[in-house]
């Protein structure tokens, strides 16, 4: 078997999603808009089998790859991998039961593999009639934040996110960056690639499919967030933005947007927290239905 890969473009959705809306793999990093938005930062690149997709990255000069499909990749499939990259091989985003099979299997044939967890990358899926009800008392804080906004704030308005409010957007996402700051290191560059993911997806909204939503007060947005299908029954939130002046207003678009969702999504994907403290406490403070692992594996 020979891979025949190629650069990822917006023509490959719908041969890429007829395998990957029905794989069953919630990960965030099958997301097609999010695959698409980000080429240019990973130089991502395609191949596209009747079963499964493969992706190969490239990253400060080494290769890696991830496998979109149901099930366990077969040795042949694996073989062809090695062989494209010529030996040692990485592959991102296995989940825990997954990465275990194929430990065994390699093992059974005398393969040296080496699994190695990446808790940071965990993603984290919520049940989407969860987030919008936000009953129980689980949820109670997070209940309160939305109806101390909704008492101060009688008269917002919640509105599908379309293309004539992006100019609205980036005046929000800049708002949001300047209360952030970008002088901090550790976030600079990742902010930067984001505001051209983000223009990326704009330039694409219709063609990728994606759904999103927003807040209004004295016709002025406030928050905005957007999303798309990572598989038929699972939505991937990427991008949430929100006046961080105006208490719980996180929360209220979290909830709108959940809540204007079709019904076919049963879980929301809220994607990782990158091993920020801050964003940890937040994510599991709405208490994930599936705490989605994620491993490296390393194979020689």
């Amino acid at each position: 078997m020979i891979l025949d890969f190629h650069t990822l473009t917006i023509a490959d959705r719908e041969a890429y999603q007829a395998v990957s809306l029905r794989s069953g793999r919630r990960n965030c990093n099958f997301t097609f808009a999010n695959l698409v938005g980000w080429q240019f930062w990973f130089r991502t690149e395609v191949c596209i089998l009747s079963e499964a997709v493969v992706l190969r990255f490239t990253f400060d000069g080494e290769r890696a790859y991830m496998l979109c499909m149901a099930g366990t990749p077969s040795c042949d499939l694996l073989q062809a991998i090695c062989d494209d990259c010529g030996g040692r091989m990485t592959l991102l985003g296995l989940e825990d039961e997954a990465a275990l099979q194929l430990q065994q299997n390699a093992c059974s044939k005398g393969i040296n593999i080496t699994v190695v967890p990446q808790r940071n990358q965990y993603d984290y899926i919520y049940r989407r009639a969860d987030l919008a009800s936000l009953t129980g008392g689980k949820l109670k804080a997070k209940r309160n934040h939305v109806n101390k906004f909704l008492s101060e704030y009688p008269d917002f308005e919640y509105r599908p996110l379309t293309p004539e409010m992006f100019d609205e957007c980036r005046r929000l996402e800049a708002l949001w960056r300047e209360e952030r700051g970008d002088t901090n290191p550790e976030y600079g560059d990742t902010i930067a690639a984001e505001q051209r993911v983000v223009e990326n997806v704009f330039a694409h909204w219709n063609e990728l499919g994606m759904m999103g939503g927003s807040i209004w007060l004295d016709g002025r947005m406030v928050a905005f967030t957007y999303g798309a299908a990572v598989t038929d029954d699972t939505i991937d939130v990427c991008v949430e933005k929100a006046d961080r002046t105006i208490d719980g207003l996180f929360s209220v678009i979290n909830q709108q947007f959940c809540a204007h969702l079709p019904e076919q999504y049963v879980y929301v994907n809220r994607e990782e927290d990158m091993g920020l403290e801050g964003l940890r406490k937040a994510k599991l403070s709405y208490h994930p239905e599936i705490l989605l692992t994620y491993n490296d594996v390393h194979i020689a």
